[in-house]
């Protein structure tokens, strides 16, 4: 099966989340690319590693498919760069905040790193 690849820029990055459109998210991506999550969970030293397009794909598809709200704040490009934040909520008020740092090849995401909190 053969997926659609799409450059990446702060307007579209805030389309895909805001929108819960798991599959342009998934687009972004590399076929090698790395997704770095640091949590509570998934400390600086064994943060979790979520490795190729197949396994981001399945990642941005259980996120997409919560019952949440997400807003991207605000992104900053500075070349292969790319970073933003973003708030989201959950029906029962719940909060969670990530910070994202992509690193572009040829226009798409080649590693992103995500700090996040949430309220407990």
């Amino acid at each position: 099966m053969l997926t659609k690849t799409q450059t990446v820029d702060g307007a579209a990055i805030k389309k895909a989340i805001e929108g819960r459109d798991g599959k342009m998210l998934s687009s972004f991506y590399t076929d090698d690319a790395l997704v770095r999550v640091i949590d509570r969970n998934n400390p600086p030293s064994k943060p979790r590693e979520i490795r190729g397009r197949a396994a981001i794909t399945t990642f941005w598809d259980d996120i997409c498919s919560r019952a949440m709200t997400h807003k991207v704040d605000t992104t900053i490009a500075d070349g292969d760069s790319l970073a933003f934040t973003q708030a989201c909520a959950y029906p029962d008020g719940t909060k969670v905040f990530a910070a994202a740092m992509l690193e572009l090849k040829n226009g798409r995401i080649a590693r992103q790193t995500v700090v996040q909190a949430w309220d407990e």
